[in-house]
Parts: structure tokens; C-alpha cells; sequence
């Protein structure tokens, strides 16, 4: 199946290798075997006169994705969160990643959500602007009015762009299986699982329906909670492809021009957005991905209005005391706090050397034991510690390097409005609060009830559990089954072991052998000179039998690779 959609799309093939061929990455391309793979020739040197060689690698391979269409360029925005894997240069170009498009023409943002409805245009919308606010490479927003009269923006996905994505995901699976089983790269890194993870994350964004949820899941949290709102979404004028909110006009974050004529304190709004975020984080684990100043604006009251929840970050309720252990690790300096958390993500492809990676922890923990805690960026922090750990091939989960990326975020933006607030020390009351709740007494005890009624059902179920287990014992239908970790190899070394043996004795029998003839051929010297000469010629024979025995059993051994 796999070569049928590569033959049937190697046009797209093609392009993808040719574009990242053309921004410098041929070299990479050819180690990896994919122009063998995909029948193309490999350019020559004067074909490749385009390659910019004064470029970084992180803006060659930001140009590439950006040539490469809307997949591709999503593709960038998710990998500029895996600091893991890439360095600080390649992660700064790809957060540079530019998500814009020339605008849809209006009959077609008209025929698509009158298909969607399936009623006319000027039936579901009492206005509706022809002039987009923005175009993005998934979708374009405009402005419109309900027949109740309010104000909302629709949001319309592109045409056509379902299948267009769709095939490069085919062809990113495609390529990241070959990577996976026939390259060192892919013992390293398992790029098909980072696909499908990217798949499920694109396939989630197509579906508009989703990002209103996420909304909805926002409001609730922060129900309690003031100084913070998301747009309502309007359900009846929402579908798969149109998304339908609540107009909000606002600041934007990044404008302190419009900030300052409006008297809002800018130490406010930095502090009050710190610990929004940090709630979102450590007591909800349900996040924004991209908290960027795009996204997020803010009304004369100095509410927080947060937009674009197409990506979001979650962590359950275990992913949350690993990252509060991690963080309180990091207030502390406490290098054995940080190694436990990274041991609990249950991460580790790998034996690793817990010994070593927290020395490692150790050292990098002395690089910031004399900086004061206000000083200290969280987010860059945790980037080193995740950079380092997958040096040991832990694989850090996504939802973690997420986080990671959504606090240096963070961060820039909190340090733009209020250079002297620290996020570390924003989140430290809240970490011990939180700390506190989960390890308080009541909470303890709630647990504790729960695991005797667990062990309650085990000492019931127990005495059935044995009698079925001596019943089958009677009836001789039980079968124990053992796996020995690595049998291949042991069997390997068995044989080894084996064949030396064998070799061994197969040469003292015949050195025995010889001995013997030996002997008895001095023994007889003295009676006459035919039994010395019929001796000698047996002891030739015997020796030549010895070396055709040994020869082969030489060549034997060592064609079977098991000596």
C-alpha cells in the first residue's frame, strides 16, 4: 500500500525532496537514501546554484517549509516546540514560521458556508463583510452580524485544503517509516510516532468544531475566576469547516501605544497574564499552545481575552505532579527532585544511568545556584533540562515540550510588559499551594479509602481466583509461558560456547590419536624395518586425516558466524 501511494503521488515526492534539495539539504537527503528510494537523480553540483550558503540551517529549513504549503509550515510551528531535539538557533527560525495566504475569493467563502448550511449566505448572516480581517494558510476570519444583531467573526477553512493536507500526510508517513527502518536516524528519534502525532494535532485543527470546545473547556475553567474571558461561541452557525465567535474588541497585547492611551498598567496586565497562564497550566492542565500576543488581547478592565485555541496543551492529573515536582526542583535547586520527575515520565527508551544523568543535572543545576530566583527564565530551563535528557534517548512526552515552549512564550510577552516580573516567582506560591492539596491529609485519605476497597475486592476475589488456578493444575491445562529478554543473542552465545567445545575436543581426540600412533611407532622401531615403515605411513595418513578433520571443521565453524 505504501509504494502504490508513493507511485501515484511522485509528483509531490518530487517537489518535497527537490525544495529541501534546493535550500541545501541534498547531502542529508542522500545519507538517508531517499533519492534511491524515490527513483530521482541526484542534482549535480551546477544545478544547485539557488542554495543559499550564507544561510543558517535554521533559515534554510524555515524557507523549505514555507515553500512547501500549509502541512509543512504547521509542521515547522509543532517542531519549534521540541527544544529536545533542536537547537536554540533552529527553534528561534522556526518560531519565525509566517502562517499567511493571498485571501479566498469571496464566491468561494460564500459557496463553501451556504454548502456547509446548506441555505443561502444572506439567510444564516444579516451582514457579512466580502473583505477578510485575516488569511492564514487553513483559514480566513471575517467579520459579520447575526439576525439578532450581534456583532461575531466567522472563521472559513480554504477549500480543497483537506485534501491537500492529506496527501502530504500520507507521504510524511510514507517517508518517516523508511527513515524509521532503514536508517540510524530513526533507532534515534521514531519519527513515525512524531507524525502521527502531528497528524492527530493538524487533523484536530481542520476540525473547527474542536477549537470551540476548547473554548468552552476555558470558560469553565475559569468560571470562578475574574479578569479573564474567551469568546462565546455561537453552536447553530458552527460546522466542521465554519466556526462561529463572539466578536471582542480589544488590545492586543504587542500595541503599547493603544495600551498606554488607554491608562492600562502594564505591571497589571503582565502580572494578571502570568498567573492566568500558570492556572491554565498547573491547576487545570488545559493550556493555550501559543499564547503569543497574536492571541491574546485585553479589554479596558484589564481582562485577559484569550483567542485561537486550535492548539492547546493537557496534562492529567499524573503529568501535572511531574511537572510540579520538576518546577518545585527548579525553585529549590534540587537536582534529585528534577531526576525523579524525568524518571516518572516513564520516558526512558533506554537503560539510562540515573547516577550519571544526575551529576549531568548536577552541573547545569550550578550554572543557576548563584542566580537570584527573579532572574532565573523557567521556560529556558526546562528546554536545557529536556535538551539534556534526551541525550540520554529519553524521549520527553509532547505535551511537555509544549509546555515548555507555551512558557518561554510566555515569558518574552511578560518580559516586554514588565521587565522586572518573574514568571518563576509568579508560580512559585501557586506550585506550593497546589503541592500542599495533593499531599494534604484529606486528600491522602480519600486515596488511601480507595485503595481499600481496591485491596478489599482483591481478598474477595482471591479465594475463586485460587480454587479456578488448582482446578486447571488438576486438569493439566496449565501452561506457563517464559520470555527471556535478548534470546536471540543468548542463543548466539550458547552456540559459540558450544562450537569452541566441540572444537576442543574434536582436537584432543585427534592430537590423542596421533600421540598414540606416535608411540607405538617408537615402541616398534626396534623390531623390524617394514613395521617401522607400515608404522610411519599410518602416522602420515593419520596426519592428513587430522588436518582435513580440523580444516574443516575451521571452515564450518566460521561460515556459520558462531565461533
Amino acid at each position: 500500500m505504501v509504494a502504490i501511494n508513493r507511485y501515484k503521488h511522485i509528483k509531490r515526492y518530487r517537489q518535497i525532496i527537490l525544495v529541501f534539495v534546493k535550500h541545501g539539504f541534498g547531502a542529508l537527503i542522500d545519507q538517508m537514501g531517499l533519492f534511491n528510494y524515490l527513483n530521482i537523480k541526484r542534482l549535480k553540483k551546477e544545478d544547485s546554484k539557488v542554495i543559499k550558503e550564507k544561510l543558517s540551517i535554521g533559515e534554510r529549513l524555515r524557507l523549505s517549509l514555507e515553500e512547501l504549503g500549509p502541512t509543512f509550515i504547521k509542521l515547522g510551528q509543532i517542531l519549534s516546540t521540541r527544544s529536545d531535539i533542536f537547537p536554540p538557533d533552529v527553534i528561534a527560525e522556526l518560531e519565525k514560521l509566517q502562517d499567511a495566504a493571498p485571501p479566498i475569493p469571496f464566491e468561494n467563502v460564500k459557496s463553501l458556508i451556504e454548502s456547509e448550511f446548506d441555505d443561502k449566505l444572506e439567510n444564516i448572516f444579516k451582514e457579512f463583510n466580502e473583505t477578510p480581517l485575516a488569511a492564514a494558510s487553513i483559514a480566513q476570519v471575517h467579520l459579520a452580524r447575526l439576525n439578532s444583531g450581534e456583532k461575531v467573526v466567522v472563521k472559513v477553512q480554504r477549500p480543497g485544503i483537506e485534501r491537500s493536507i492529506d496527501l502530504d500526510l500520507r507521504i510524511l508517513e510514507d517517508l518517516a517509516y523508511f527513515v524509521d527502518h532503514h536508517t540510524k536516524y530513526g533507532r534515534l528519534y521514531d519519527f513515525t510516532k512524531m507524525v502521527q502525532e502531528f497528524k492527530n494535532i493538524l487533523k484536530n485543527e481542520l476540525d473547527f468544531r474542536i477549537e470551540g470546545e476548547n473554548a468552552e473547556v476555558f470558560k469553565k475553567n475559569f468560571s470562578k475566576d475574574r479578569g479573564v474571558k474567551v469568546p462565546n461561541i455561537s453552536w447553530i452557525h458552527t460546522t466542521r469547516r465554519v466556526l462561529t465567535m463572539e466578536y471582542i474588541d480589544g488590545i492586543r497585547l504587542n500595541d503599547f501605544t493603544a495600551l498606554d492611551n488607554a491608562g492600562l498598567d502594564r505591571k497589571l496586565i503582565a502580572r494578571n497574564l502570568a498567573e492566568v497562564m500558570l492556572k491554565q497550566i498547573l491547576r487545570d492542565g488545559f493550556f493555550h499552545g501559543d499564547p503569543h500576543p497574536g492571541n491574546i488581547m485585553v479589554l479596558p478592565d484589564s481582562t485577559i481575552v484569550f483567542l485561537d485555541l486550535g492548539m492547546v496543551g493537557k496534562l492529567n492529573e499524573e503529568r501535572k505532579i511531574q511537572f510540579l515536582k520538576m518546577l518545585m526542583g527548579i525553585v529549590f535547586k534540587n537536582s534529585r527532585l528534577i531526576t525523579q520527575a524525568i524518571i516518572d515520565l516513564d520516558a526512558m527508551r533506554h537503560c539510562v544511568n540515573i547516577r550519571k544523568l544526575e551529576k549531568e543535572i548536577d552541573i547545569l543545576r550550578d550554572k543557576y545556584i548563584t542566580m537570584p530566583l527573579n532572574e532565573i527564565k523557567v521556560g529556558e530551563v526546562l528546554n536545557e533540562i529536556f535538551h539534556l535528557a534526551f541525550s540520554y534517548n529519553i524521549m520527553i512526552p509532547r505535551e511537555f515540550t509544549m509546555l515548555a515552549k507555551s512558557l518561554v512564550t510566555l515569558e518574552g510577552v511578560v518580559g516586554k510588559l514588565d521587565p522586572e516580573l518573574s514568571v518563576i516567582e509568579v508560580a512559585e506560591p501557586i506550585a506550593r499551594k497546589l503541592m500542599y492539596k495533593i499531599f494534604s491529609p484529606e486528600k491522602l485519605g480519600k486515596e488511601f479509602l480507595s485503595e481499600v476497597v481496591d485491596y478489599g475486592n482483591l481478598i474477595r476475589e482471591f479465594p475463586v481466583f485460587m480454587l479456578n488456578f488448582l482446578r486447571k493444575m488438576e486438569d493439566d491445562e496449565f501452561a506457563m509461558q517464559f520470555r527471556l529478554k535478548d534470546i536471540e543473542h543468548i542463543e548466539k552465545c550458547i552456540n559459540k560456547i558450544f562450537n569452541r567445545v566441540l572444537f576442543s575436543i574434536v582436537l584432543l581426540a585427534v592430537s590423542i590419536i596421533i600421540a598414540g600412533i606416535i608411540v607405538g611407532s617408537g615402541m616398534s622401531a626396534h623390531t623390524s624395518v617394514e613395521v617401522y615403515f607400515l608404522n610411519l605411513t599410518v602416522l602420515r595418513i593419520g596426519l592428513v586425516i587430522a588436518a582435513i578433520i580440523i580444516i574443516g571443521l575451521i571452515i564450518s565453524v566460521f561460515r556459520s558466524n558462531r565461533f
